[in-house]
């Protein structure tokens, strides 16, 4: 079994990735690779492929593990791929499902949260059908745990945190509960322990990196990763700066509620890696003039920012 201490989870930036479509409505791989090369020229430290942002739910089994296979070649040893995927309902479906993703090669395998307890069903059911998952899952792969959002949001206690960072196979949480003290009493209930916990949200990003949080994995590093990358490295020595960057992201991360991923993907279409907008999740609804706009306005932002900070 690996040992935490040999995980390859570093600290920093993790962006949660979107998936280009082709005109046809499949993963458009040509684009998918400029994607990836966009995010690592930008300095960022791992890659979450196969999660909400690209849209698993609407892409088919094949499509996943194709889809974390080819971020997992694409990126080489060039920064950790972690990936998850599991959608289905039933237990049985989920341990198919994970099995398939552990076999592409990815660095950690990412647990949904809310795929092992229905809502409204207590804690125990979650960590009962959590031993089960782990008995069969391969013990050379790294474990992750994320908050998704959807089909309904379940956050993990400290307590449940403190559980499974026992078990000395987790190493990853993207944390979604946007509560700087929700996720320092999380630090606290894994300190000295395996787990390191990424959080999602841009407001509260800073305040937990004070706190001991190990990075940020989040929507927002589809736009400008490279701000992000840059509180990360340099929030302890510049903290002036940092804290108007920290104000800057919290700010323009409220882009997310727009129309996202198809926000970020026309921003990632302005900057010549993708071919269009075109999103499962999102259906046939446009990208008006006005939230193109908004996009726009981000995107002159995000230069000023880069250029305050020396970002070339």
């Amino acid at each position: 079994m690996k040992e935490v201490s040999e995980m390859n989870i570093p600290n920093g930036v993790w962006p949660t990735m979107v998936t280009p479509f082709t005109e046809r409505n499949e993963i458009d791989y040509a684009a998918l690779g400029r994607l990836i090369d966009w995010y690592l020229e930008r300095g960022v430290h791992g890659l979450f492929a196969v999660c909400q942002s690209s849209e698993m739910f609407y892409l088919s089994p094949e499509e996943r593990v194709r889809l974390a296979a080819f971020v997992k070649k694409r990126a080489g040893d060039r920064v950790p791929v972690i990936a998850s995927g599991h959608v289905s309902d039933r237990f049985e479906d989920q341990e198919e499902e994970l099995k398939r993703m552990a076999d592409t090669g990815i660095d950690a395998l990412v647990l949904i949260v809310n795929r092992f307890a229905a809502e409204g069903e207590p804690d125990d059911v979650l960590w009962r059908n959590l031993e089960r998952m782990l008995d069969r899952l391969p013990r050379d792969v790294p474990l992750g745990f994320y908050e998704c959002p959807y089909p309904y949001k379940r956050l993990l206690t400290p307590e449940l945190l403190r559980r499974c960072d026992e078990t000395g196979r987790f190493a990853f949480l993207k944390d979604t509960c946007c509560d700087r003290d929700q996720i320092g009493l999380k630090l606290r209930a894994v300190a000295g322990g395996s787990f390191k916990i990424f959080n999602a949200n841009s407001a509260t990003l800073l305040d937990t990196l004070k706190l001991g949080a190990n990075g940020f994995s989040g929507v927002m590093a589809n736009f400008h990763p490279e701000l992000y990358v840059w509180l990360h490295e340099h929030w302890q020595d510049d903290p002036d700066e940092a804290e108007l960057l920290g104000s800057f992201l919290g700010m323009t991360s409220l882009i997310e509620h727009q129309l996202y991923p198809a926000n970020a993907k026309y921003f990632l279409m302005r900057q010549g890696v993708l071919s269009n907008c075109r999103t499962r999740v999102r259906g046939n609804e446009p990208m008006t003039s006005t939230r193109m706009l908004e996009v726009e306005q981000l995107e002159r932002l995000t230069f000023r920012m880069k250029e305050r900070l020396g970002i070339g």
